[in-house]
């Protein structure tokens, strides 16, 4: 076998791959290669046979169009992708996507290709890391003890959210986060020098990380950086690798043609002959399998954790049991006997406030039951009230605080989040107004994408937060969000409502929740035994009769303004069954039956929502109306502009009896 055999095996499994394709990028595998060989042959503890190990290094690919990099490298080291999977790169239904898709069960740890995120990611896995070493290493036993280490480019760090995650890990001096950049200066646009001229090592010197420049074709001074940075424990380490995109190709290295195309037949073959690649078309060698073979090797060092969590079962059987219930997700024991008394209790002791300090006082519940809770806020802790009464600051002085400060970085909060998830066993919610979501729109959105049960607290709901203007008051979010895949939202009406909604993010979903809160006030509802029961739906019923002459649906703090309403129509014979629909989201996740118990699609239907009117529309029929803005918003006191945007006790009886009389 030829010595550079098993690098360039991931450079032509890339190439034959995309070629395949006819689609992907070989040019980031091919300049890599060096990098990826001295990291997963001689630094990555991974277990191919185990990939959910806990205490496994996390390897993440920021820079996600090169993809066939990573899955050469999963492949070869022995994960479940066979080189039929390979051939298969960018099909319908592959394992292999154009862009990583987050399958911990084949090695793929996070989804990336929006640039950007996945050093987020990274942040966000290492700071897990520190906060559950933190808590669960003692001087003697170490079970949690491992690395992040991220590959990324030139796009990644032109990227705002780069600099936010950055930035942050720098503060926080997350010294097991190791980063590669792919220092090659071609973009699709070609040479990047004209639109991107930072000096890179400086910046990251400023965000106080430890900074190493080698050739990125080196392996023997990679390696040597490898290890110099984790020598460096204070400080994440970013590691700057030149290289030549499309390394080994005559005509098309170092240039953008070989970004984002199959380099071409012709061309291939001449890349083939200058690095010496003997083998056709996606052909191997035994001896390049045994080189990259990582199972035996893995499972070792996985048996080894192994016996290390048996001593520290035995020595600390309190540490210990606690630690492997947040591995495994499980929650509390007696919690949910908790809940329903906590639940009651909320009931019981209903009264007026805003949604937003009826989360206050449901967090002082959850993060004291749930110390896996980790709780945050893009600087709007005392507006977003997320710091709860068991609540103390992370910080470099107390690595095991469970509530982060993120500065305002709404799009880095949430892509470090979704990295906390990723990790394991840290639940986060983090929180702004709901305004700002649209800063932090794609990570909300790839949380969604990979089904993650994250918690996005969003208060200051609507144009009742009031003087702060339309730059601030939320329109057409609530529409966006009810209209992402996977995304379930929660607008509670109250203390109650709130207490559920908590509940079904916290325990009951499997992908990602907002939690959308008011700063206007609220009124106690009183319920009945079954209504209580039924919040978990998504939408019951608060007053019902056998004939209603309408239904009236709303949410949030718009449930009152029905009730008050239904009230006055009642003055006038006119009978209205009123629904609360604190998540539309959850709603149509239920039976059709229990739907139509809800809503009589034989009378006419208003809904009344302090936001764009266009989510409702998929339950209404054809006649039916929504009370909603269409316009955005203006600076004047909340109870000023509810009047003038027509969210008025009169105005929703005048619209009810259009309605009827129509």
């Amino acid at each position: 076998m030829n010595q550079t055999d098993p690098i360039n095996a991931l450079r032509f499994l890339s190439i034959d791959a995309v070629q395949k394709a006819n689609s992907g990028h070989p040019g980031m595998p091919m300049g890599m290669a060096e990098i990826a060989t001295a990291l997963w042959s001689n630094h990555l503890k991974h277990n191919p046979s185990n990939p959910k190990w806990f205490d496994r290094d996390r390897f993440v690919l920021s820079n996600g169009h090169g993809s066939m990099l990573l899955y050469s490298l999963l492949h070869l080291t022995g994960y479940k992708i066979s080189i039929d999977d390979i051939k298969d790169f960018r099909q319908l239904h592959s394992k292999t996507p154009g862009h990583p898709e987050y399958d911990i069960d084949i090695g793929v740890e996070t989804t990336t290709g929006p640039l950007g995120q996945g050093i987020a990611n990274a942040v966000g896995m290492a700071i897990s890391e520190k906060i559950l070493a933190a808590e669960f290493n003692q001087d003697d036993i170490k079970p949690i003890d491992h690395y992040t280490y991220v590959f990324l480019g030139d796009g990644c760090l032109m990227e705002g959210v780069s600099h936010e995650a950055c930035s942050f890990a720098g503060t926080h001096n997350l010294g097991k986060l190791i980063c590669f950049y792919d220092q090659n200066g071609i973009s699709i646009d070609g040479e990047i020098k004209n639109w991107f001229t930072d000096d890179s090592v400086k910046r990251f010197e400023s965000y106080g990380w430890h900074t190493i420049c080698v050739d990125g074709h080196n392996i023997e001074e990679i390696n040597n950086a490898i290890s110099q940075a984790k020598e460096t424990a204070d400080k994440p380490s970013m590691i700057f690798c030149k290289t030549t995109i499309g390394f080994g190709s005559p005509n098309k290295s170092g240039t953008a043609d070989a970004h984002g195309a199959p380099l071409g037949d012709d061309e291939i073959i001449k890349t083939r002959e200058a690095l010496d690649w003997k083998y056709a078309e996606f052909e191997l060698t035994d001896e390049i399998y045994n080189f990259w073979d990582a199972k035996e090797a893995g499972n070792n060092v996985n048996l080894d954790w192994d016996n290390l969590i048996k001593s520290y079962q035995e020595k600390y059987p309190e540490k210990s049991k606690e630690l492997l219930r947040r591995i495994e997700g499980n929650t509390p024991e007696n919690f949910e006997s908790d809940f329903n008394q906590f639940l009651k209790d909320c009931d019981t002791n209903n009264s007026p406030m805003a949604t937003r300090k009826a989360s206050k006082a449901c967090l002082d519940f959850f993060v004291k039951e749930m110390p896996e809770l980790i709780g945050g806020s893009a600087d709007l802790t005392p507006s977003n009230n997320t710091f709860s009464g068991s609540s103390s600051t992370f910080s470099n002085e107390n690595p095991a605080g469970n509530h982060i400060n993120y500065g305002v970085r709404e799009f880095g909060m949430s892509a470090i989040m979704n990295g906390m998830v990723l990790h394991g066993g840290i639940k986060p919610y983090g929180a702004t107004f709901l305004v700002f979501t649209d800063y932090a729109r794609n990570a909300v959105r790839l949380s969604a994408l990979m089904g993650l049960p994250n918690i996005f607290v969003y208060t200051h709901d609507s144009v009742a937060l009031g003087e702060d203007g339309p730059t601030h008051q939320p329109i057409e979010h609530m529409v966006t969000l009810r209209s992402t895949p996977n995304l379930v939202n929660w607008r509670p009406a109250d203390l109650v409502e709130t207490a559920v909604a908590w509940k079904e993010a916290v325990i009951s979903s499997s992908t990602p929740t907002c939690l959308i809160f008011s700063r206007q006030g609220t009124s106690a509802i009183q319920r009945t035994s079954e209504q209580l029961e039924d919040i978990h739906n998504g939408g019951y019923l608060l007053e019902s009769c056998d004939n209603p002459d309408i239904i009236i649906i709303a949410s949030g703090s718009e449930v009152q303004l029905a009730l008050d309403a239904a009230k006055e129509l009642e003055n006038d014979s006119i009978k209205s069954n009123i629904v609360s629909m604190p998540s539309l989201d959850k709603f149509l996740e239920m039976p059709e039956d229990y739907q139509n118990t809800i809503l009589n699609s034989d009378k006419p239907m208003l809904v009344v929502e302090c936001g764009h009117p266009n989510s409702w529309y998929k339950i209404l029929n054809r006649n039916d109306k929504v009370l909603g803005i269409e316009s955005f918003g203006e600076s004047a006191p909340g109870n000023q502009l509810l009047e003038h945007f027509g969210f008025t006790v009169e105005n929703v009886v005048k619209m009810a009896k259009s309605l009827i009389n129509d």
